[in-house]
């Protein structure tokens, strides 16, 4: 079970890995950002898809999402100029918080 949830842990990052990827591939223009997109994108959907083999699906893929989203947005701020705001690092932070949460509800699995 610990497997399955550091499988969805590693596709989450690789998510935030295709989702900056496909901001730099500027609509699929640039050849290496779409390159690595698709590299991450694989990566990220082969490993959820394993770890479904354990997991339930809801908080597996609430899981996979919300770090991606979460990771996305910090990488944005700190490496992307994006615009930080106490808003956004509260909601980014409750991301995380929602995301401990639907881990720990999820351990059942099958």
């Amino acid at each position: 079970m610990a497997l399955a949830w550091l499988l969805v842990v590693v596709a989450g990052i690789l998510e935030t890995g295709f989702a900056v990827c496909l901001k730099l591939s500027h609509g699929f223009t640039r050849l290496w950002p779409t390159i690595a997109f698709a590299a991450f994108a694989l990566g990220s959907f082969g490993l959820l898809t394993l770890s479904l083999r354990k997991l339930d699906v809801g908080p597996a893929y609430a899981v996979w999402t919300g770090i991606g989203a979460a990771g996305t947005a910090i990488y944005g701020m700190i490496f992307l100029d994006d615009v930080v705001s106490t808003l956004k690092l509260v909601s980014i932070s409750l991301v995380i918080v929602g995301v401990i949460g639907l881990q720990l509800s999820g351990s059942g699995g099958h």
